[in-house]
């Protein structure tokens, strides 16, 4: 039976006759091949319309219509010449080389148009990653704004922006982001400025306008208050108007007017001649109009400066200005000189650079990090390809034994398989970057709504970044490709001509090289997580997957071993898979290291959790409430007792409703004004060991078995207050005491003394207290210390609070200044309840609530079932792959299995094992992998923290027992589709070889 022709025509790999391979150089005298016996009437291949450069062509070199090249009838020999299927005027090796990838390139292109299926699955899996990645990097590229970009989305028109921020002198930097004073310390400005003042200073002809960025709008929505961002400005000005776009309605014109954006509009639920309220009642504004502001799509409201409620305070505001000519250095040095910070659309003249400026270079440990996780994907989509071109490769096991026997080397098979990598890269790159870039440009106002909350600038696409994962897309095809290649230039030539599978000898090599490689990983992953070097512990992470990728087919043949022990269908699995190692072991390495990135992570996170929880510590008993004044100035009396009891029982049911104060400054000069209490630690109870010498383990030793160095209080989680002024009747509210011992310590407070709950502090019932004053900024401060009668307060929480009797208070110069009220509750309040609460005290006094709803919650869950369903559709994704290729590869032996009598249900068997060994191996390993990994990581961190002081809790190692879970049910929903959608019955074919 005469041979097939050759795949791509009677022309070889370099571009010469597949009859009469060229001479190579180190065998000028090769004769040619003779005629065959046993065929000969066929000696070429006849012409092919697909083929022009078949020896029926007339452009080709052996036709006798060629006179660049005359037939010669006899000749034993042929000489190399050196331009042959290469551009001319090249080197004859750079020539020959050139020729032999044009037609291995042309090789791939029509292997990849016949096997459409498989071509379909590699374009599929190179695609998805290069189209999120140029998505992203066009996304990025479009909302990163140019500094002129920057400027015209903030304040529209306008020619110049001026923030008024000091008092004296000031430099600055030619954008308006970093200044500091031309001498001494930078004055901050606390006086408004008017209008009058501002154009004083500008040339004739300046028109101004003002904008308040962030002004307070609270309004009551149902039973609930909330803070909604607002900006004051005159949206009848046009250098202001031009900062909004206007959606619907009209701009706001009087006091009681304001435009709000359509998500506050939506948040509110109001539409365009709506009216929201006032969160305390006292007004009411219509809403006008409906705008957008391009720097926050948020939930933002648009007043006016007369309609903003201002109460005196400065705001973040700036100063539009349209000039009537260019902003020259002069008009930035008077400005300047009066402390004025200036921003325009190009640099602004006669700006200076801070001393020690350096260049905006990139984070180097973000860029490792970067680059290191995208090592870590691309290895990913070499492994889950890899399979598709082994079984290519398989395939095709015939025609490159023909390339061979016409003259190719191993260097042309490496070739024409790698050119399939090339191929596929190219048109996967091609595909993802045109559906990325597509869907950038077409989804950008989503994003810009839903994701960034601004506009972006102009429409622009990253050529670099684009040109970069196409590079990379083009790079994971070849490297897919590489493994195939290698075993194609190794395959015995005899064997491939007969259609007979020959497994590739399994070298010693790569074990050992996969060990070394784990082994190394395993240290620089313990190594960095000890140094907290987070490129380190992911360039350990690499090298052990590296390292277990080249392990798993030693441990694939291991397996096989036990396939005498199985029934025929896990046995027929087994031994497909050791003799099918290149496609079987990627698609397995593919599944265990998504899943141990999953596991390893989950672990971390749990152990994190879990690490959280241990450290928790509340400032007051879980469930009690904490109302603290949130009213403008902070100061005065509180309201009558019996109208908020009144107001707090009807939304809470309780009457246990008691007033709180802390210690304060007597008379305080200035705002910046403010004093400190706290207790004295006598010397020979302080610890006596520093972080310097807690270096050493003798020392470390010593430390934590002196108790002086173990406080019997710990760090507060959340909010509460370290001192407060009472006679004794809020503290068991506050504290979790027993009713005994607040008992007795309201006897010390109603005698003028002190409670503590740290021991130290005490000495023979006397605790030193120390009140620290900053009087205008001063420093160092003025410290004063008084001793007082003292009480322990036991079996409360274990916080250091100082609690002062008024008496004691007035002793040591402080005053007692309201703070809000402490509720006892009974049961734990809802949300709901607590906004009644805030709504109905509102008229009376404005609060803010604090509670303890009890030991955080996880916050991570989320992230660990995604984590868990991204390695379980990979895992999903590589079973199906090599299931359905190990198929398409097995037909013959599976239509022997119907000719010997198998029955069908056989066939759904052996796809559910096949499915089985690529699904259980690899996520088996994958869990004992990642669970490894984070223990490596998880102990190094606790070396680490164990060598600090004061000694942090140690991670504790948790399971999460759902990412295991959902990686324990992805296999056998893996096996149970294979199994599902395999046809049962199968026609016999007859075997010609």
């Amino acid at each position: 039976m005469s041979a097939p022709p050759h795949p791509d025509g009677p022309s070889g790999p370099d571009g010469l006759s597949a009859r009469t391979p060229p001479a190579r150089p180190d065998d000028p005298a090769r004769p040619a091949h003779p005629a065959r016996p046993d065929n000969p009437a066929r000696p070429t291949h006849p012409a092919r319309p697909d083929n022009p450069a078949g020896p029926a062509h007339p452009e080709n070199p052996a036709h006798p219509e060629n006179p660049a090249r005359p037939a010669r009838a006899g000749s034993a020999t042929r000489p190399a010449r050196p331009d042959a299927g290469g551009p001319v005027g090249l080197p004859g090796r750079l020539a020959g080389t050139l020729g032999s990838w044009r037609a291995a390139l042309r090789i791939a292109r029509r292997e990849a148009w016949r096997a459409r299926g498989r071509t379909a699955l590699v374009l599929t899996m190179i695609a998805l990653p290069v189209l999120v990645l140029s998505f992203v990097a066009v996304t990025y590229d479009m909302a990163d704004l140019t500094p002129e970009e920057s400027f015209v989305q903030r304040v529209g028109a306008a020619d110049v922006e001026l923030h008024w921020v000091a008092e004296n002198p000031l430099h600055q930097d030619s954008r308006g982001d970093t200044n500091w004073a031309r001498t001494g310390e930078l004055v901050t400005r606390e006086r408004p400025v008017g209008r009058a003042e501002v154009e004083a200073l500008l040339p004739a002809g300046s028109r101004t306008s003002r904008v308040t960025w962030w002004v307070p709008f609270e309004v009551r929505i149902g039973d609930r208050t909330r803070t909604i961002d607002g900006r004051a400005l005159d949206l009848t000005d046009p250098l202001a108007r031009s900062m909004v776009r206007l959606r619907s309605g009209r701009v706001p014109t009087a006091p009681d007017e304001v435009a709000v954006s359509a998500q506050a509009a939506a948040r509110m639920g109001v539409r365009v001649g709506g009216s929201v309220d006032a969160a305390d009642g006292t007004r009411r504004w219509r809403v006008v109009g409906v705008v957008e502001f391009p720097d926050q799509l948020g939930e933002i409201a648009a007043l006016t400066q007369t309609g903003s409620s201002r109460d005196g305070r400065s705001y973040d505001e700036s100063w539009l200005v349209d000039l009537p000519g260019p902003l020259d250095a002069a008009l930035v040095d008077r400005l300047n000189a009066h402390g004025i910070l200036v921003s325009a659309r190009d640099p602004v003249p006669g700006a200076q650079s801070p001393d020690g400026s350096a260049l905006n270079l990139p984070d180097p440990v973000l860029a490792s990090n970067t680059v290191l996780v995208g090592g870590l994907g691309l290895l990913e989509v070499v492994l889950l390809v890899g399979p598709a071109f082994a079984v290519g490769v398989r395939r095709r096991r015939r025609d490159l034994a023909l390339v061979a026997v016409a003259g190719g080397d191993p260097v042309h098979l490496r070739r024409i398989v790698l050119a399939d990598g090339v191929v596929l890269g190219g048109l996967g790159a091609a595909c993802g970057l045109l559906l990325g870039v597509t869907a950038a440009l077409a989804g950008r106002s989503l994003v810009e709504e839903h994701l960034l909350g601004a506009r972006s600038g102009g429409y622009r696409v990253f050529p670099a970044a684009l040109v970069a994962i196409a590079a990379v897309a083009v790079l994971a095809g070849v490297l897919a490709a590489l493994a195939p290649a290698l075993a194609a230039a190794r395959q015995d030539v005899a064997a491939g001509l007969a259609g007979r599978r020959t497994a590739p000898p399994h070298r010693r090599r790569w074990l050992l090289l996969g060990v070394a490689l784990t082994a190394l990983g395993s240290g620089a992953a313990a190594v960095g997580a000890a140094r907290g070097d987070t490129p380190v512990i992911l360039a350990g992470l690499v090298l052990g997957e590296l390292g277990l990728v080249f392990c798993t087919p030693t441990l694939i043949g291991l397996l096989a071993r036990l396939g005498p022990l199985l029934p025929p269908a896990p046995r027929i699995a087994l031994r497909d898979a050791s003799r099918n190692r290149s496609s079987a072991a990627p698609a397995i390495s593919a599944v265990m290291a998504a899943v141990a990135g999953s596991v390893a992570l989950g672990v971390y996170v749990a152990s994190n959790d879990a690490r959280d929880r241990a450290d928790w510590q509340p400032g007051m008993p879980p469930g009690q409430v904490l109302l603290l004044r949130a009213d403008r100035d902070g100061t005065g009396p509180l309201p009558p007792l019996p109208l908020i009891t009144e107001r707090v029982r009807a939304e809470l049911g309780t009457d246990a409703v008691l007033p709180v104060a802390v210690p304060s400054c007597v008379d305080p000069q200035r705002p910046e004004d403010y004093c400190t209490v706290t207790a004295v630690l006598p010397e020979d109870r302080a610890c006596p060991y520093d972080a310097e010498s807690y270096g050493t383990a003798e020392v470390r030793r010593a430390a934590l078995a002196d108790p002086r160095c173990v406080p019997p209080v710990r760090i507060v989680s959340g909010f509460y207050l370290p001192a407060m002024v009472d006679d004794g009747a809020v503290l068991g509210v506050l504290s979790g005491a027993p009713a005994a011992e607040v008992a007795a310590a309201a006897v010390v407070l109603r005698a003028g003394g002190v409670v503590v709950t740290d021991p130290r502090y005490l000495v023979d019932g006397q605790v030193t207290v120390r009140v620290e004053r900053w009087v205008g900024g001063s420093r160092p401060s003025v410290a004063t210390s008084v001793t007082l009668p003292g009480h322990l307060l036991r079996d409360g929480l274990p916080v250091d609070r100082m609690v002062l009797s008024p008496a004691a208070a007035a002793r040591v110069g402080l005053r007692t200044e309201p703070a809000g009220f402490a509720v006892d509750t009974r049961t734990t309040p809802t949300t709901a309840q607590l906004d009644r609460v805030v709504t109905a005290l509102r008229p009376l006094l404005p609060v803010s609530v604090q509670i303890e709803q009890g030991p955080p919650r996880s916050q991570q869950r989320p992230v660990l079932l995604l984590l868990a369903a991204g390695a379980g559709l990979i895992t999903l994704g590589a079973a199906g792959v090599a299931t359905g290729l190990a198929a398409a590869e097995g037909r013959r032996d599976l239509s022997t299995l119907a000719a010997v009598g198998a029955s069908p249900r056989v066939r759904r068997v052996l796809s559910l094992c096949q499915a089985g060994v690529i699904a259980v191996v690899g996520s088996v390993l994958g869990i004992a992998a990642g669970l490894g990994s984070a223990l490596i990581i998880l102990t190094s961190m606790n070396r680490q923290y164990a060598q600090t002081w004061p000694a942090q809790s140690p991670y504790p190692v948790v399971v999460p027992w759902q990412t295991l879970g959902v990686l324990v049910v992805v296999p056998l929903v893996a096996m149970l589709g294979a199994g599902l959608f395999t046809r049962s019955r199968l026609a016999v074919e007859r075997r010609l070889d």
